[in-house]
């Protein structure tokens, strides 16, 4: 019998299916999710990297690599948000950090949708859910959800919330521990474990949101020390001895909850929240942090679960973000309501390095403007302009707003560039334009991306106002 269609038996077996009941607390695995900042796909060793990082490598030899795994938006604060409510950016309406209008004015040809800075108290969240299932919830780390539009993670179901680096002057002044700890995140591994180690009875879910390796970079001294004895110098140096000092901290976190009471039962997930600035090359992924190219969404991701995922399993299907709320649901035995309108589906069926069945599409939605051009970009003023974007099976499709709303839309493609149309399988770097070539393809996808705005609410901006 394949390995799937026995898991799958246990799962039902156990009780562990969308809308079940809640388990015994001994049945109930505890859930770890660690979260980097700015960590992108090609910088971990596993990914074909640069970079040596040999704590996630192991942790991706030990359970199920998601080879397209993609960040639900391109930068920190809409994706964080879509990872918690399990939706697009188009439901919940945040969309980017503080505004979506950054950039030059004049460049700007549309009125972007206003951003939204968080999600409100009363949504349900991935934390909500978890702790309804008879968890005890915590987040250590990084929010970035709690402006006038949002709220405290304590009321977004976490019982417990530390930051670590909020002991500081600023959002990166140099660690509550001086240059032994610039990032917070060994400090932040203490918050954890200590938490950890104190439940005894009911199972726990700790989302651990660490602030590396987000700008600016630093590192402790004895890691500059050591791989400034490689060569490496300036910016360099400081960004592989940041991502040094991740990958250290996640192995020693991981090392430590598995010598914990039930520590072997407990599910890992490791993803970062969108690819990599600018001082880290994605190639032969195309562009960075802020667009909607290859090298701004794709990141990596990892689930282990010791006798439930298959060690060194390869996952080939895209998956997003937004999947990890019904799938830590499926695991914990959490009951999911129909009017929470989910955007993701369980990855639990490929626990197995088996793929996801089934007609499925992933979405970006991004109706705003980013500043400053990313590498090999389409634009050389501004990351993005407003853009929504569709991968279906092993096309990718961009609609660009800006052209489909002012230079003649559906009725003016190829030759407004309204769209761009990508064949991922063969053409990861996003290097051949194929809406010209593939026009049916191309229209097919225009159609489902028009049927997501209508199912949205059309969050499209709107033609600015001619002001005489």
């Amino acid at each position: 019998m394949k390995f799937s269609t026995i898991l799958k038996f246990l799962f039902v077996l156990l009780g562990f299916s969308l809308g079940v009941g809640p388990l015994r607390a001994a049945d109930k695995p505890n859930i770890l999710l660690i979260v980097a900042d700015d960590l992108g796909w090609k910088d971990v060793g596993y990914n074909e990297g640069a970079f040596k990082t040999p704590n996630i490598d192991a942790l991706a030899k030990a359970g199920v690599v998601f080879t397209q795994g993609y960040a639900a938006a391109a930068n920190c604060q809409p994706s964080r948000a879509s990872l918690m409510r399990g939706q697009y950016t188009a439901r919940h309406g945040v969309y980017a950090v503080d505004s979506t209008k950054r950039g030059p004015v004049d460049e700007m040809r549309l009125e972007p949708v206003p951003n939204k800075s968080g999600i409100a108290p009363n949504a349900p969240t991935i934390a909500k859910a978890i702790k309804s299932a008879g968890y005890e919830t915590a987040l250590f780390g990084k929010w970035h959800l709690g402006g006038p539009d949002g709220a405290t993670p304590l009321q977004q179901g976490f019982s417990v919330f530390r930051d670590a680096s909020m002991s500081r002057k600023g959002p990166a002044s140099g660690g509550i521990t001086g240059n032994a700890d610039p990032k917070a995140m060994y400090t932040t591994n203490e918050d954890v474990l200590t938490w950890a180690g104190g439940r005894k009875d009911a199972p726990w879910f700790a989302a651990v949101m660490y602030h590396g390796i987000h700008t600016p970079l630093e590192a402790r001294p004895a890691t500059l020390e050591r791989l400034q004895k490689t060569g490496l110098t300036g910016q360099k140096l400081k960004y592989a001895a940041c991502l040094a000092d991740l990958d250290d901290a996640v192995g020693s976190l991981i090392k430590q909850i598995r010598d914990l009471p039930r520590g072997r039962e407990t599910v890992v997930i490791f993803t970062s929240d969108n690819g990599a600035t600018q001082q880290s090359s994605q190639e032969p992924l195309r562009g960075n942090k802020g667009c909607y190219y290859e090298g701004g969404i794709r990141v990596p991701l990892i689930i282990d679960w010791p006798a439930h995922t298959k060690s060194g399993a390869t996952c080939y299907s895209p998956v997003s973000l937004v999947d990890l709320f019904p799938t830590l649901c499926e695991i914990a035995g959490a009951k999911i309501d129909a009017d929470w309108k989910l955007d993701g589906t369980s990855l639990v069926p490929t626990f197995d390095g088996g793929e996801l069945q089934g007609e499925r599409a992933i979405f970006w939605h991004f109706p705003g403007y980013l500043d400053t051009p990313v590498l090999r970009g389409r634009d050389p003023i501004f990351r993005t302009r407003p853009v929504t974007v569709i991968r279906k099976d092993d096309y990718k499709l961009f609609v660009y707003h800006e052209e489909w709303l002012l230079d003649g839309g559906a009725t003016n493609v190829p030759g407004n560039r309204a769209v761009e149309l990508y064949y991922m399988k063969n053409d990861r770097g996003e290097r051949q334009e194929l809406s010209a070539a593939e026009p049916s393809i191309r229209d097919a996808l225009v159609e489902k991306v028009i049927a997501f705005w209508k199912a949205n609410g059309n969050p499209l901006p709107t033609i600015k106002k001619v002001v005489n």
